[in-house]
């Protein structure tokens, strides 16, 4: 399946000199970059880079230390209400009641969002709709996962945040993961998301902003990242094949949602 999106190049996040300091600590050091509407934007980087702080400060969830961050013409400082109401945030498992059936849990989020939802319509978007009625302490690591991304676009936000949406799930499951992602952007939702799988950035993202020691060290196309590290002299070790194991595995298995 092919998903066709131009990707504007007006501004729907624009951080500067965001800064976040816990007493000597200094998790984020004054960086900037903006996130174009429309597009797929990865923030990279290794444990403990400062890259989920950024998330959280840009989601409203912590507060800055210093610096300015608009979001769709809203500022955090002063609109963060505002700016609430226009972006899906993907939750941890804990922020679930584990009792609620899907359905039930579906429409709890769509009843504080005032919004409209048909519940087994969104559960079939993630491979879920067999799971309608199961409580959600009764799902797998995976299925929760992809039922956490069900949840970010209940309200239609203009822009929705991954945080590492396919840890936990088998080959199939993430590569439909990946076509769930796109079909989002090709309705023109801009996504914001962080991942450990480099195969999954270059996949999906337009940009991405690599983080290490609360600073970003480098941001541009995977395509263009990758063809400067080339230009330097790096070569790989091993011949890159035209296919890799997964390709393999998915191959032989199928790509089918299925319960892990």
């Amino acid at each position: 399946m092919l998903y066709f999106c131009v990707v504007q190049t007006k501004p729907i996040i624009t951080v500067k000199d965001l800064q976040k300091s816990y007493g000597d600590f200094h998790a984020v050091k004054g960086i900037s970059f903006e996130v174009y509407n429309g597009e797929i934007f990865g923030l990279l980087g290794p444990n403990g880079a400062g890259k989920t702080t950024t998330l959280e400060i840009i989601e409203t969830l912590r507060e800055k230390s210093g610096g300015t961050v608009i979001v769709d013409g809203l500022n955090i400082d002063s609109q963060a209400n505002d700016i609430k109401q226009i972006i899906g945030v993907q939750l941890q498992a804990a922020g679930y009641y584990p009792s609620l059936s899907l359905t039930e849990l579906l429409e709890l989020f769509a009843g504080l969002y005032n919004m409209p939802i048909n519940t087994l319509e969104m559960l079939s978007r993630v491979g879920l709709e067999d799971k309608a009625k199961a409580k959600f302490k009764e799902l797998s690591g995976g299925q929760k996962q992809r039922f956490s991304i069900a949840t970010t676009l209940i309200n239609k936000p203009k822009i929705i945040f991954l945080d590492e949406p396919t840890t936990g799930l088998d080959p199939q499951a993430r590569r439909n993961l990946w076509d769930l992602i796109r079909e989002v952007k090709a309705m023109g939702t801009t996504v914001v998301i962080t991942t450990h799988y480099m195969d999954e950035a270059e996949q999906l993202c337009d940009r991405v902003a690599v983080m290490e020691g609360g600073k970003v060290i480098a941001l541009d196309t995977p395509d263009t990242l990758i063809d400067n590290l080339v230009a330097s002299g790096f070569e790989r070790k091993k011949e890159v094949k035209k296919a890799n194991l997964e390709d393999v595995f998915l191959s032989l298995t199928g790509q089918e949602w299925r319960d892990e």
